[in-house]
């Protein structure tokens, strides 16, 4: 059966929403468009009236690649709704907060990616997934990606053949180096010692700074990143903000946040990516979950001149947050949790004695949740700078910062 609906609203995955409810992909609020009913999602679509922000896809792969998700949005578009759902999610909870004007990455600026490969009887495959799809689509003209990683394309294919199956698919995540590209691969054959040799092969061919084959790591010099004054060499696979505008952003909130805080306490510090900047004026206190992001951290500071003390633990603070008592001693926290948020540090942090806080978030929703409990036990949030990283995504991420009122 088809069905005529007009799109009232844009879900947060980046669906059109009209009564029914009907959800209908790459579409656009106040559009009027038909489709077949499958259940409760409209396919074989065609837009009868189109919306005014509607546009020509900047990507000629747009339409197959599920890569990117609101091409068909203008920029005005996108970053109204952004910011919208940032507001939203904060007045859910009853919060007002000064909204400062949201930083866009540029195209192009993407410096890490993780590309499905597949090995196929005449080569292979390397790409992004269709939108809610297994099949492959190839990307040689992304407007997304860096050329630096454009560049690695090639080098996903060849380690298809080194090391895929035409059974399973390889996941190869690029990442951008001084030194070269970062490879981490997974869902590849047990490597053994002629795979060894082609892949060190193809490191020194291809100029990769390093290549990590599920466990088994092999570096042809390391690859590091630069947080402030200090070079860190990240544990393969390990998180590192999507484009370096939106890490240098990000940053710049985040001292703005802490202003003249002489001892800082970095929650979910990561590899340093906050914390380091920092210890350019303040003692810092990084605390982060996974053992080698931490040895990360601390080998990059050790080997810095100029850096204030920066010491570091290994430490769950999902199942372990920091309590009162251990807060006390920062007069400032910096936060940057997963898509779930801090609730338990949070609560710890709303009974301390903290006067500053600077919370950077990758979801609106959770993050609207802590600073309700933080603003309940006598904070402010005094502003909120949305950041836009993924273009062309419905990902929303934030900085901000909270004081005691």
């Amino acid at each position: 059966m088809r069905e005529t609906v007009t799109i009232d609203r844009l879900g947060h995955q980046g669906d059109g929403i009209a009564p029914g409810p009907f959800y209908a992909a790459r579409c656009l609020p106040g559009e009027v468009v038909s489709g077949e009913v499958d259940g409760r999602r409209l396919t074989d679509l065609r837009i009868e009236t189109p919306s005014s922000d509607r546009i020509k896809p900047a990507c000629r792969h747009y339409n197959a690649c599920g890569g990117c998700q609101l091409q068909h949005a203008t920029e005005a578009f996108v970053t109204t709704w952004k910011q919208d759902f940032v507001q939203q999610s904060l007045a859910a909870q009853g919060i007002e907060a000064e909204m400062r004007p949201i930083l866009t990455s540029p195209p192009a600026s993407r410096r890490r990616a993780s590309l499905a490969v597949k090995r196929t009887k005449k080569g292979a495959l390397v790409g992004f997934h269709g939108r809610a799809s297994d099949v492959i689509t190839e990307i040689p003209d992304c407007q997304l990606l860096h050329p630096d990683l454009m560049a690695g394309l090639p080098v996903a294919k060849e380690l298809a053949l080194l090391g895929g199956s035409r059974k399973g698919e390889l996941s190869v995540t690029l990442t951008r180096s001084l030194a070269g590209l970062d490879v981490a691969v997974t869902g590849g054959k047990e490597l053994d010692g002629p795979l060894r040799m082609a892949l060190g092969q193809l490191c020194e061919a291809k100029g990769l700074a390093r290549i990590a084959w599920a466990d088994e790591v092999i570096t042809r010099v390391p690859p590091a990143q630069v947080f402030g004054a200090a070079k860190v060499v990240p544990p393969p696979g390990a998180f590192l903000q999507a484009t370096d505008h939106g890490e240098a952003v990000l940053r710049d909130a985040v001292i703005e946040a802490v202003g003249d805080a002489s001892n800082v306490a970095d929650l979910f510090a990561g590899c340093g990516t906050f914390a380091l900047p920092l210890a350019q004026t303040a003692a810092v206190h990084a605390v982060e979950g996974a053992d080698d992001m931490v040895a990360a951290l601390d080998h990059g500071w050790r080997h810095t001149s100029g850096l204030r003390a920066v010491t570091t633990q290994a430490r769950d603070l999902f199942r372990n947050p920091l309590d009162a008592d251990e807060l006390n001693r920062f007069d400032a926290v910096v936060l940057d949790p997963p898509r779930a948020g801090a609730e338990a540090q949070v609560k710890a942090l709303a009974g301390s004695d903290v006067g500053r806080v600077a919370y950077v978030s990758c979801n609106p929703v959770t993050y609207a949740r802590d600073v309700a409990v933080l603003i309940a036990a006598g904070f402010r949030l005094d502003w909120v700078q949305v950041v836009d990283q993924f273009r062309w995504s419905t990902h929303t991420e934030l900085a901000s910062c909270l004081t005691r009122a």
